[in-house]
This record gives C-alpha cells, sequence and structure tokens, in this order.
C-alpha cells in the first residue's frame, strides 16, 4: 500500500496542477470525518479536480494502484461516509461547483456535484424556479444524491431520487456512463438513476447531475401548532395526510428541543410538542386548506395554532427548525451529537415515537425528538460525552432499540442519513436475501472494492 501510495502520488502530479494535490495534514484532517460521532481516519493525500475527465484519469490511476478512493463535497454526512478508514485517497469536489445549464422550460437544471443547494436556488430564483430538496446543512448536490437525501419538504416533492433525471458517472475502472435522460419518463432499460442515486460513492463517483426543479409557488403560508402530547402531535399529522391537504413541509419538534429553539434562537415559542407546517399554493386554495387544516388540528386538541404570511416571519420560523442540530451542539459544549434516522409507516409513526420518548427517558442523557413526520421520518437528537464510554454505550444501545423497533414494523433503518459505517450492521437483518443481490451488483463494478471501500455493504459488521 506504501508503496502504491508513493506511485500514484507522482502519476497523479503529472496530470493535476500543483494545487489540486494535497498531501497537507491539515488539509488531510479535514477530509478524515464528517459531522457525525464516528472515528476519524486520514486520506493518504486529497486532490481537487475541476473535470469529469480530471475525475476519470484519477480513478483510473487508483485503479492501475489499487488504491482506495472516497468522494467527499461538505463533510456534512452522519454515518461516517466519507470517513477513508482504508486510507488512500480523498477526491475533494470544491472545485466542480459550476450550475451547468438551467432548461427553465423543461424544469430541470444540470450542475456539477460540488454545487451547494443554497447556490442553485439562489440562481433558479431568477427563473422563478426552485431545487425541492432540503435536508437543513447545506449540502453538495453531489453528496446529496450519493446518500438520497430528502428533509423537510419531501412530504410533497419528493426525496432526492425522485429528482434524478441524469447521471454523468464515472466507473472504477475510469469509464464514464449517463445513467438516464432529459425525458420525464422512460420505460427502457434497467432503472441506473434509482441504482445510483443512494450508493454513497460505492458503485461510482457522480461528475454532473440532471435534476427536476419546480416554479416558485404563487403563495406560502407557514404556521405552528402546539400540542399538548406527541402522540395527538403525530395523529393529528396522519389525520391531515388522510385529509388530501396538499401540505408542503409537516415538522414535529418535542418539548425538550422546543426549549433549545428558544434558547439559540432568542424565540418565545410554547415548549410544548410542536408542528411546524408549510403549505404552497394560490391564494384561494390556501385559504380552504388553511381551515380544514385548522379543524383537523383543533380536534386533536391543539393549544394554539399561529399562521405565518410574512416572509420574514416564515423564513425565522424555518431557520429555528433548521438550526436545531446546531442549538444543541450549542447547549452542551463538550460533547458530540448522535443522531438516530429512521422512517416506518405512517400508521406506525406514532407508537415509534412513543417508544423512542420513554427509551430516551430512561438514558439520562440530553435529546429531543423531531422529524419530517409527514413521511413517517424521525429522528431523536443525543449529546454525548465522548470521553465517557458508559454514555456512548448507552446511546449506541437507544439507536439498536431504535432501529430494530423500525425494522419490526416493516420501516427502514435509515430514511435520509444513508448507511454508511453506522448502519452497516442492519442491513442483513432489513434486507435478508436481497443483500446478497447488492453485493454482487458492487462485485461487478467494482470487482476490487476501491470506490469508498467497505461503507454500506461489510460483513464484518453485520449482527
Amino acid at each position: 500500500m506504501e508503496t502504491a501510495s508513493m506511485n500514484i502520488v507522482h502519476a497523479l502530479k503529472e496530470i493535476l496542477s500543483e494545487q489540486q494535490v494535497s498531501e497537507n495534514q491539515s488539509v488531510r484532517e479535514l477530509h478524515g470525518r464528517d459531522e457525525s460521532y464516528h472515528r476519524e481516519s486520514l486520506p493518504v493525500l486529497v486532490v481537487f479536480p475541476e473535470t469529469a475527465q480530471q475525475v476519470s484519469e484519477i480513478v483510473h490511476l487508483a485503479d492501475k494502484y489499487k488504491v482506495p478512493v472516497v468522494p467527499f463535497g461538505l463533510g456534512t454526512s452522519l454515518e461516517g461516509h466519507v470517513i477513508p478508514y482504508e486510507h488512500g485517497i480523498t477526491i475533494d469536489f470544491s472545485l466542480m461547483n459550476k450550475i451547468v445549464e438551467v432548461r427553465e422550460k423543461d424544469f430541470l437544471v444540470r450542475v456539477q456535484p460540488g454545487v451547494t443547494r443554497s447556490q442553485l436556488n439562489k440562481e433558479l430564483k431568477k427563473y422563478g424556479l426552485f431545487f425541492s430538496v432540503d435536508p437543513g446543512a447545506d449540502a453538495t448536490l453531489g453528496g446529496m444524491a450519493a446518500t438520497n437525501a430528502s428533509g423537510t419538504s419531501s412530504v410533497k416533492y419528493g426525496v432526492m431520487r425522485d429528482q434524478v433525471r441524469d447521471l454523468e458517472v464515472v466507473l472504477a475502472d475510469g469509464s464514464i456512463i449517463h445513467t438516464g435522460n432529459l425525458a420525464a419518463k422512460s420505460s427502457s432499460g434497467y432503472h441506473l438513476n434509482g441504482l445510483f442515486v443512494g450508493s454513497e460513492g460505492t458503485l461510482g463517483l457522480f461528475t454532473e447531475l440532471t435534476l427536476r426543479v419546480y416554479g416558485i409557488p404563487e403563495h406560502v403560508m407557514a404556521a405552528r401548532a402546539s400540542f399538548p402530547s406527541l402522540n395527538d402531535a403525530v395523529e393529528a399529522v396522519v389525520s391531515i395526510l388522510q385529509s388530501g391537504v396538499p401540505i408542503a413541509r409537516v415538522e414535529l419538534v418535542d418539548e425538550p428541543s422546543m426549549r433549545q429553539v428558544n434558547l439559540f434562537s432568542e424565540t418565545s415559542y410554547s415548549e410544548t410538542p410542536t408542528l411546524f407546517l408549510e403549505f404552497h399554493g394560490n391564494e384561494a386554495g390556501l385559504k380552504q386548506d388553511i381551515a380544514f387544516t385548522t379543524e383537523i388540528v383543533e380536534d386533536h386538541h391543539c393549544l394554539d395554532i399561529q399562521f405565518e404570511t410574512d416572509n420574514a416571519a416564515r423564513n425565522r420560523l424555518w431557520e429555528a427548525r433548521h438550526n436545531l442540530a446546531y442549538a444543541y451542539i450549542h447547549g452542551h459544549p463538550g460533547k458530540k451529537m448522535m443522531v438516530t434516522d429512521v422512517c416506518l409507516p405512517i400508521s406506525k409513526l406514532s407508537g415509534a415515537i412513543s417508544h423512542a420518548r420513554v427509551a430516551v427517558d430512561s438514558l439520562g442523557l440530553a435529546g429531543g425528538i423531531l422529524g419530517h413526520v409527514g413521511d413517517g421520518n424521525y429522528h431523536v437528537l443525543l449529546m454525548i460525552d465522548m470521553s465517557n464510554p458508559e454514555e456512548i454505550k448507552k446511546a449506541e444501545d437507544l439507536n439498536e432499540q431504535i432501529v430494530l423497533y423500525a425494522l419490526k414494523q416493516g420501516g427502514t433503518c435509515t430514511g435520509e442519513h444513508g448507511v454508511g459505517v453506522g448502519k452497516q450492521k442492519y442491513q442483513q437483518i432489513e434486507h435478508g436475501p436481497a443483500l446478497a443481490v447488492m453485493e454482487k451488483i458492487k462485485k461487478a463494478l467494482d470487482p476490487d472494492n476501491l470506490l469508498n471501500p467497505n461503507k454500506i455493504l461489510n460483513k464484518k459488521e453485520r449482527v
């Protein structure tokens, strides 16, 4: 490995500029971790390609010298996806951050993988368009596709996989393919978009994405509804969805988390289980949706519901929700955050959250529950002292309890964060014999296990 690494460094410096290849310790450290609690590990070097052709040449050299490669966006992942445990090369896509083409009449955009969500939406606003997937973090679009990210707006617009029309992908041998086209639908061939989205860089590296975008709604209304219990709040969401109200966002934040919101964002919201809601549409339709929603939440013992039509007030409301993770981190200095991430059938969500609340309360650790409850996805945020083995063990046990509960109810171990290394051990339980099919696909596309090795699939980690 050492000889191969030295040889590939020399070869890379022949095809890239000096500024595009870094063996600097600080740069390597920045690429040896993500935002998770998982153990750090440094790459041998970091490269910064500017084109798909350069990525192809880098991967071709990695294949020649049998050196692992790990793709890196902004490092906002939460399950250790970008941590190079096999060392090797990290490919940082920050220089590939161009918006290549906006096809406003087709409601499509072509972007390089290093483009961020906010960067894209700033450009799309000029055309009266927006990109819908909103995971909270200002992640890169390549990273979001790699983990099949979703977020607050997925209840209406769908997850990342629903937005991808085509991908340009560099395979393990350095060859470049496209996985789709510009058409709205196709019955031709295997659904490669669906295969590569969510593959976390284990099957290929994305060098360009063609994504679906939407017209900015004529009117947007936000609301904040407080409830006496988590169960009341969750059941209200189920009733809203059953009623057919085309809600754009519906987020749950529990009582301890509302307390953190107020402390961090300097708000004075009611510190009770709360739903953050948003409606998109025309003025007449929104009035009907709001009136119907008000009736529904009142039937579920809503204590208070406040609507926000002012743009600044609406942004402040969602900013408070998006900053919740940072509110917990800021409020617990010296501790690291562990975030669980399960998704269940909506009919099983209330029981799952009640189960999680009891489990969290029994731990004696600081933590809260929140989630994109409109699609059955919820999270537990736990603040743990990484120098305290007892706290780490408690948090890991809680995560396992929550995952196993979700799987028994027909859910999944990860709704949007991805598998990485953190959820590997649940893959056999969740997928059964289908996991062997995934392993065959990985073997066929990456026979030497060089692309983000031992992420998602790792037999040693299974239970």
